[in-house]
């Protein structure tokens, strides 16, 4: 399951509707070994792509070093659909390589900026694709 502040969950899905039409990605670090999302670290999406994401090379290698000096870990890895539900693709699958981290996806399929939404977490392991359970708490 993952557990996520109310602050986090509502900067992941800002910086997802604020990137529409483009796909919105970046990551939650937090402490090595821990599980618990603390630094949210949105991201450029280097394709600025409707339909799919992409990290800069750059900025993905100074955010690892960065994360490796603060004894941190990528614990949430997001991006957003902007015209599908919030489930990974075949390309998603592809490039989740973090096998520990929680894959969270943001449809920002409704445009209106005030209408439902799907906000949701996997596991991607493997190749194999698990919904997890989503807990928002004020803090921890």
């Amino acid at each position: 399951m993952l557990t996520i502040t109310q602050a986090l969950y509502d900067q992941i899905v800002a910086h997802s509707r604020a990137d529409h039409p483009d796909e919105a990605c970046g990551v939650v670090a937090g402490p090595a070994g821990t599980d618990r999302p603390e630094r949210f670290i949105p991201m450029l999406n280097a394709a600025r792509s409707p339909t799919f994401y992409e990290f800069d090379s750059a900025d993905l290698l100074k955010l690892y070093r960065e994360m490796d000096d603060r004894d941190e870990e990528p614990v949430i890895v997001y991006h957003s659909h902007t015209a599908t539900e919030a489930y990974p693709s075949r390309t998603d699958v592809t490039y989740a390589n973090e096998p520990g981290a929680h894959y969270v996806l943001v449809s920002t399929a409704d445009t209106d900026g005030s209408g439902p939404f799907q906000f949701r977490s996997y596991r991607i392991v493997d190749g194999e694709i698990t919904e997890e359970d989503l807990q928002v708490v004020e803090a921890y």
